[in-house]
């Protein structure tokens, strides 16, 4: 895969790198999205239905299988050539830092550090009513109860019609800010307010380069597209910085 010139020229000279990160990365490994259509029993179940706080409140007991079921699925699947390509940049800049919408984990797995998770970790349990980090107590009671308040504990993600952890964001908002380059691999541009992140980065004079199979909205205020798979062009990126 061949790479203009000019992107080489500015990585060599790169400091501070931002790489964000959607649902695209993560589908290559096999982790549906959200857009994916729900399979057996919970075909007749519409994502956008379980994801929110008053479903939770309605009906625990589903929203948290729900949940438990995207667990397996996500612990079934391995980082793509993408995530280990993202985790290799990072040895490659003084300073990188992966900012996802991804909820599963998979950027830490191949072996990204500093990553910011804007919508939260599946992986993890926060209590519903106190808020604290999830540690059930005894007991097989579904879902599982705080040791602290005995709240129900939820998926430590970021539900429709919640805001983004301020600290979260905050910090992504900071390296957009600071990138020398920013890149936007695997989403679709869609989802505020981290879809305003590489308008952020571009208006602080940072390179943007979107990376993705299909056109977005960010096709249109990036400097490089460069148009395929993740798991195929950031390998190749990673390479041609290589041969350096």
């Amino acid at each position: 895969m061949d790479f203009d010139a000019g992107l080489i020229d500015r990585l060599r000279t790169a400091r501070r790198v931002a790489v964000f990160t959607g649902a695209g990365v993560s589908a290559e490994s096999g982790v549906p999205t959200f857009r994916d259509a729900q399979t057996g029993l919970w075909a007749r179940f519409r994502p956008e239905d379980l994801a929110t706080p008053e479903a939770f409140r309605r009906d625990p007991v589903t929203v948290w299988n729900w949940y438990a079921w995207r667990r397996e699925l996500i612990g079934a699947v391995q980082p793509n050539p993408a995530h280990r390509a993202i985790a290799g940049l990072q040895q490659r800049f003084a300073a990188l830092t992966v900012i996802t919408q991804n909820v599963d984990g998979l950027h830490q797995r191949a072996g990204s550090r500093d990553v910011i998770e804007l919508h939260g970790n599946i992986g993890i349990d926060l209590c519903f009513e106190c808020g604290r980090r999830g540690q059930s107590g005894a007991g097989t009671e579904v879902p599982p109860r705080c040791v602290h308040c005995n709240g129900r504990l939820r998926p430590g993600v970021v539900w429709f019609g919640e805001s983004l952890p301020p600290s979260a964001w905050d910090s992504a908002l900071e390296c957009a800010q600071r990138a020398d380059i920013f890149f936007c691999i695997g989403t679709s541009s869609l989802v505020e307010p981290a879809a305003s992140l590489p308008h952020t980065a571009r208006a602080a004079g940072a390179v943007l380069v979107q990376v993705n199979p299909a056109p977005t909205a960010h096709d249109a205020i990036a400097h490089h597209v460069l148009r395929g798979k993740a798991g195929l062009v950031m390998p190749a990126l990673l390479q041609a910085l290589e041969r350096m």
